[in-house]
């Protein structure tokens, strides 16, 4: 049966060529199916907040800048979708009460704990402009010398200080963040909050200025890295701007 049908396909397609009054076949070019169209990106200095007390901070990069470590769509979001959201439900809380024209320090370090949009959304702008500023595409670079004396004398060692650091953030069930502070006596120590708050807030566990922050809710990683939360972590350490790190130690200090 199957050598029956090519035999009957073969003589119609011998009947079709006979038929062309051997006319030249002309060939044509036919496009190759082209993959996605690669998104558009935004540029993070049209992102502004609504009308308030509170801005976004610049972007000194792209949304693009940190390629292929950070994906550009993850840093997108992050920054004109979640941090916006913050800034512009903040200056919505803040409007019209007496606080309003407060420094975000001040408002964070006094916030009533029980003021769960106020806490939500101080602690969300705060945590997100420190968390933007400490990162940089370039080689980070290494804290100053200060700084880095100070790391040493907390921690041990660099080494040691970076390691409990990431477990600190690999610890954290669920969404929040971990920190790098400074506290009341110029110690160093690493401190975790849960979701949006922060080291300055009242019944913090460790109480302090935040010099380094790490952002671990999903949004800020889960794209690129999945459940691959580690892996987020030593990009982000690669990534730190230490020179805004150590500027952040010199100003606690007062030097």
């Amino acid at each position: 049966m199957k050598i029956a049908k090519n035999l009957i396909f073969f003589s119609s397609l011998l009947l079709l060529l006979s038929s062309c009054d051997e006319k030249k076949l002309i060939e044509v070019q036919v496009p190759l199916p082209s993959g996605p169209e690669k998104k558009k990106l935004g540029n993070p200095d049209d992102v502004k907040a609504d009308i308030g007390s509170f801005q976004l901070v610049q972007l000194p990069y792209s949304y693009d800048a940190f390629e292929p470590e950070f994906d550009a769509t993850t840093m997108e979001l992050h920054y004109s979708r979640h941090y916006l959201s913050y800034a512009n439900h903040l200056n919505k809380e803040l409007k019209g009460t007496p606080i309003e024209k407060f420094r975000i320090e001040e408002i964070i370090s006094s916030i009533d704990m029980n003021n769960i949009a106020l806490r939500e959304n101080a602690g969300g702008y705060y945590n997100h402009s420190l968390y933007f500023e400490s990162i940089t595409p370039k080689n980070g670079g290494q804290p100053s010398a200060a700084l880095s004396e100070a790391i040493v004398r907390d921690f041990g060692s660099f080494e040691n200080f970076r390691s409990l650091f990431t477990a600190a953030a690999q610890k954290i069930v669920g969404s929040g963040w971990a920190w790098l502070v400074i506290d009341k006596a110029g110690v160093l120590q690493i401190a975790t909050t849960a979701n949006q708050d922060n080291p300055m807030m009242p019944q913090s566990i460790i109480r302090g200025t935040p010099l380094l922050p790490i952002d671990v809710w999903e949004h800020a990683y889960y794209l690129n890295f999945h459940t691959k939360r580690k892996k987020y972590i030593d990009t982000y350490f690669d990534s730190i701007n230490w020179a805004k790190i150590s500027e952040r130690y010199n100003t606690a200090l007062g030097i």
